[in-house]
């Protein structure tokens, strides 16, 4: 079953009963949501109050919490400690899991990310060149950083020569941010769901990101937020900004469906098979990780 995004953005009070979310505002209640359906939860509100009941549920039933900041940008990530029955073991696989094997994990990972920023190119410019010739460039573990000569080449073909990713800016900038922040909220659910430990990355290492791993999966499905980004360009050049109605489009993007081999998964399925399939590499059961595709 497909878990279900819920965004609030007005003043209300989430609380649990019969095992589903109410949602309250001004003592009346104005829609509920069964727990079991939700996937993804986003708080984007200061106004906003919830129960530890209701957290709690979340977690029993992995269940993604996110909130945002005053920029309506998602600030945090909630996520359950146990999201797997083999936990433990799975953890120390993970921690004993061999550098070559992490290196090719994240050469297969940039590989795959250029790929599919060649197909965003393809379908917005009409050429893909020279990328997918990059992508047969990336040694294990990316040692000459490839990804970033094809990114400083793909950036300014996608959104034009002046364009510059700057995480701080309005417009483009804004939205790529919002895309990404659910994206890797939806690929922390998925590792967590594994078994792994969203701290313990195979290329991210920095001590004070405790969402490491989750930032190394990702890398591939931003161009699923970029393609979705140079749409809402295209069919609102003068609504270039971070609306809710843009909202609203960028969070389709876990809806969409993608492939994985011959199988087609919707997103937020397939994230689930991308994680399990990264833990047996880890675990040295498998040599090659399946990553999702446009």
């Amino acid at each position: 079953m497909i878990k279900r995004i819920v965004e609030i953005s007005t003043p209300a009070y989430l609380h649990l009963r019969n095992r589903q979310m109410e949602i309250e505002r001004d003592g009346v209640e104005i829609g509920n949501v069964p727990i079991e359906d939700l996937g993804m939860l986003i708080l984007d509100h200061p106004g906003i109050t919830h129960t530890q009941g209701l957290l709690t549920a979340c977690f029993e039933n992995n269940v993604v919490v996110l909130i945002c900041d005053s920029r309506h940008l998602p600030s945090a990530i909630l996520l359950p400690l146990d999201g797997h029955t083999l936990h433990s073991k799975t953890l120390g696989q993970q921690i004993a899991a061999t550098e070559p094997a992490c290196k090719r994990i994240w050469q297969r990972i940039v590989q795959s990310k250029i790929h599919e920023q060649a197909k965003v190119l393809q379908s917005a410019t009409g050429d893909d060149k020279p990328l997918h010739a990059y992508a047969s460039k990336v040694k294990s573990g990316d040692p000459e950083n490839i990804e970033a000569q094809a990114a400083r080449i793909y950036w300014q073909r996608l959104f034009g020569p002046e364009f510059r990713r700057n995480q701080d800016l309005p417009g483009i900038n804004a939205m790529l941010n919002y895309g990404y922040a659910v994206m890797r909220g939806a690929v922390a659910r998925a590792v967590v769901g594994a078994g792994l430990h969203p701290a313990l990355g195979v290329h991210h290492r920095n001590q004070y990101n405790s969402f490491a791993l989750a930032d190394d999966l990702m890398e591939p499905l931003r161009p699923l937020v970029d393609i979705k980004v140079y749409e809402i360009c295209e069919m609102q050049p003068e609504n270039i900004e971070l609306t809710p109605q843009n909202k609203r489009a960028l969070l389709e993007i876990l809806s969409w469906s993608c492939a994985i081999g011959e199988r087609k998964f919707p997103i937020m399925v397939a994230l689930h098979q991308y994680a399990a399939s990264v833990r047996k590499v880890l675990a040295g059961e498998d040599k090659e990780v399946e990553i999702p595709e446009l």
